[in-house]
């Protein structure tokens, strides 16, 4: 039976390292500071404000909301963002999304700063991650894969890591940040051909194709260090991934569980990413 890897132990752990850099920080007279910029109050943006806020003010890090109106306009939106932009005391700015629909996106992420960009949106932090330049940073769910991996010993350089998935916010960043680390990367998805043979040949993979329990036995062999970054509401309102957990973990060595898991260690990621924002300013 597998190994259950819990997200909360990885967080923890994050958290520690992250509250003794921003100690040092306030030592120097910085506070690092985000600014969470939220339009309307969708409940899961709620959901996710509150854990990030709970778990900035355990890492020594300052938050700041602000909240604009569901009928804000592109153009309001994108003076907020300059503002904070310029904002010296402000590090960090998390963008909740989506955005409603009368707003254009595209135009809000070139208006949003990449050295503030702390989850990846923008295409500056983007191609930051591609290139390897250590300029912007991930998405915070896609390093937290690779953080959680890492707290449970599993061994990226050398390893043969599948990525069942091709987002900007998981799939392909995802797999950057693991070729980065030494692993041999192999991006596929919901379409690639005979997919479980893929899957199965490797020793790392990463389920996210945002199909609740896509990935079932078929899909896995012994030995297997499995990461489920999906998400999905059952019909009794239960959560659960991309993968069926039951069956997995019946095969595979170890397996992030939905919910628990990978999700435990965003809001770590992102208040890391908050002081090392911090660090770079000064």
């Amino acid at each position: 039976m597998a190994e259950l890897w819990k997200g909360a132990p990885a967080a923890k752990a994050l958290t520690e390292k992250t509250a003794a850099r921003a100690a040092v920080l306030r030592d120097r007279g910085i506070a690092p500071t985000l600014a969470l910029v939220r339009v309307g109050a969708r409940e899961d943006d709620l959901a996710y404000e509150r854990a990030a806020v709970k778990r900035c003010q355990s890492c020594g890090v300052e938050t700041r909301s602000v909240v604009l109106p569901e009928t804000a306009s592109t153009a309001e939106l994108i003076a907020v963002l300059r503002e904070l932009n310029g904002d010296g005391s402000v590090h960090g700015v998390l963008l909740f999304r989506p955005l409603p629909g009368h707003i254009d996106d595209e135009a809000v992420r070139r208006a949003q700063a990449p050295e503030k960009d702390v989850d990846g949106v923008t295409d500056g932090s983007l191609a930051g991650v591609f290139a390897g330049t250590g300029t912007g940073f991930a998405p915070c769910t896609a390093e937290a894969v690779v953080v959680l991996l890492r707290h449970y010993g599993v061994k990226l350089d050398g390893a043969n890591a599948v990525v069942a998935g091709r987002s900007l916010v998981v799939g392909r960043p995802l797999s950057m940040l693991l070729l980065a680390a030494g692993a041999t990367v192999t991006v596929c998805h919901s379409h690639t051909r005979d997919l479980a043979s893929v899957t199965r040949g490797a020793d790392i993979v990463v389920a996210a194709v945002g199909k609740r329990g896509f990935f079932g036995t078929e899909h896995f062999a012994p030995g297997q260090a499995v990461a489920d970054v999906g998400i999905h509401a059952a019909g009794d309102g239960s959560l659960c991934g991309d993968v069926r957990t039951g069956e997995a973990a019946a095969v595979v060595a170890g397996i992030t569980p939905v919910p628990g898991g990978v999700g435990a260690v965003t809001t770590a990621v992102l208040a890391s990413h908050v002081v090392e924002a911090a660090e770079r300013s000064a």
